[in-house]
């Protein structure tokens, strides 16, 4: 299956590999082709996720490294292993998440803020650093960030978690300028995107709520067929835009 995708040759990080979306990235984007090599900080999960990965599509090209995006210097030395080894990178897929709300704005809780700031805002800071010369240096480099909904319209018990995603949006945004400048009259070889959802919902999550109906939720497996288009357009079309996958607000 690898080796004949849409990606085939493409090398691709994913960060934050071990939850239910990294899971369906590392699976989508093997399956498209690509070498994949994922990161989490919880070495069991990330180890699960990989070999679920590489035994559904028959061997491809799927690894993992326990990564601490945290540490900028760790990040930057698994960007330059992985083009080292590989020869390449031609994308970073940012799946780092997390939440913390209040039930109304006066009880908001800072410590939600210094949580979600260094999980959401952080890691997309150390990642987009670590990887934008490699990415640049890519015919079909893309940083890829998932984003929320809530970010263009806080909600008044989301204030940090909002705030968080908005942060890292305009990062990105900043990122894409970049890649704007490097490509010059001819316009950009690489690109930052950001994919909006309202809220991730899978498998797991439907098993433990049967009466739910999630409405407007992206379901993982949606989400890792989107993360594979944003190769399936040129760098242009896709650079500096959020592309949405719910109703905007």
């Amino acid at each position: 299956m690898a080796g004949n995708g849409a990606l085939s040759g493409a090398v691709i990080a994913v960060a934050g590999a071990g939850g239910p979306a990294g899971r369906a990235a590392l699976l989508k984007l093997a399956e498209a082709g690509a070498t994949v090599i994922g990161s989490d900080n919880d070495p069991e999960r990330l180890a699960e996720a990989v070999d679920a990965a590489s035994y559904a599509t028959g061997g491809a090209t799927v690894t993992g490294d326990t990564v601490d995006l945290l540490d900028l210097r760790a990040t930057h030395d698994w960007a330059t292993r992985i083009e080292k080894d590989f020869g390449r990178v031609d994308g970073l897929v940012h799946l780092v998440g997390g939440w913390r709300g209040s039930e109304t704005f006066t009880r908001t809780s800072l410590d939600d803020w210094d949580f979600l700031e260094m999980l959401l805002v952080r890691t997309v800071q150390h990642t987009s650093l670590a990887f934008h010369e490699a990415l640049q240096r890519s015919d079909r480099g893309r940083y890829v960030l998932i984003s929320a909904a809530g970010a263009s319209k806080p909600t008044a018990g989301n204030a940090a978690y909002a705030a968080g995603k908005a942060a890292a949006e305009a990062w990105t945004l900043a990122m894409a300028d970049y890649f704007r400048k490097a490509g010059g009259t001819e316009g950009p070889t690489s690109a930052a995107a950001i994919l909006v959802v309202k809220a991730l919902v899978h498998d797991a999550m439907r098993a433990e709520r049967p009466n739910a109906k999630f409405a407007g939720f992206t379901d993982v497996k949606d989400l890792a067929e989107a993360v594979v288009g944003v190769w399936d357009k040129p760098a242009a079309e896709v650079n500096g835009n959020r592309l949405w996958l719910t109703e905007k607000p």
